[in-house]
């Protein structure tokens, strides 16, 4: 049996908006017109959440964050952009996510299982996968895209259009600049890498010999001397064709901003 909503009397929803069955509204939160809220999501104490903004199920939402509010972008005309937030993600105290410009697809995504710290910020038209953890005061710029299982260590700045690969991991106060590829360790300002994230790599459960080959094809990317071109042509032609080899040379081939090296 589904619970009814508990929306706090002090909340402010407003009447056109769309909230499901088990939601929680906190003390002092302002629900928008245009917002949707999927079940069993629990909003905390100050919360603001407007716009075009759509949140999946079972979401927590932590006082004082601000959701859906319009990009920080000169350019922008109160168009109607969207935000759209997945199932089962945690979004701790103060953190801004920003809806799209109409510069791209008009869309901020969020996917599922992301643990968003506190103070956090995702700019406008970012695309975030699943399973990310970002630490406390992470700073994304617009259009950043991020794969599933990456983590960014506290105070983490990323200029906009970065993409940063799937299971890779960012150490604090880092500031990157360019494209750190899937499965990498990567730290400093400007950041560097560092070799593999084998540590995550192992927890995810790698097996060995994935990880030895993604080893072999970092050293041949990034330790070789070759240019970028002959040593993606190496991995190609000497390595096993894994999943994570294809996608690592793919993400490298398809950069345009340049891959942190």
């Amino acid at each position: 049996m589904q619970t009814r909503q508990r929306i706090h009397p002090t909340a402010i929803v407003h009447r056109n908006a769309r909230i499901a069955e088990g939601v929680e509204v906190g003390p002092y939160s302002v629900i928008g017109e245009h917002v949707s809220i999927g079940k069993d999501s629990k909003i905390g104490a100050h919360v603001l959440i407007e716009g075009w903004t759509t949140l999946g199920e079972r979401n927590q939402i932590f006082p004082f964050s601000s959701i859906g509010t319009p990009p920080q972008d000169l350019g922008y005309g109160n168009e109607e952009t969207y935000l759209i937030i997945g199932n089962d993600n945690i979004i701790r105290e103060c953190t801004t996510i920003h809806r799209a410009t109409t510069k791209e697809e008009r869309k901020t995504v969020i996917g599922d299982y992301n643990f968003l710290m506190a103070y956090s910020h995702i700019a406008h038209d970012c695309k975030l996968s699943d399973h990310i953890t970002m630490a406390n005061s992470v700073a994304l710029g617009g259009h950043v895209v991020i794969g599933e299982h990456a983590v960014l260590g506290g105070i983490v700045a990323v200029h906009q259009l970065v993409k940063i690969g799937m299971y890779s991991m960012i150490g604090g106060q880092s500031a990157v600049a360019k494209d750190i590829p899937p499965y990498v360790s990567a730290s400093g300002n400007r950041a560097r890498l560092y070799g593999l994230n084998t540590v995550g790599l192992r927890r995810a459960g790698f097996s060995a010999e994935t990880i030895g080959s993604l080893k072999k094809a970092y050293r041949i990317i990034f330790r070789s001397g070759l240019g970028l071109e002959r040593a993606l042509r190496k991995v190609r032609n000497e390595l096993p064709h894994s999943q994570e080899i294809i996608h690592l040379a793919e993400f490298i081939s398809d950069t345009k901003r340049g891959v942190t090296r």
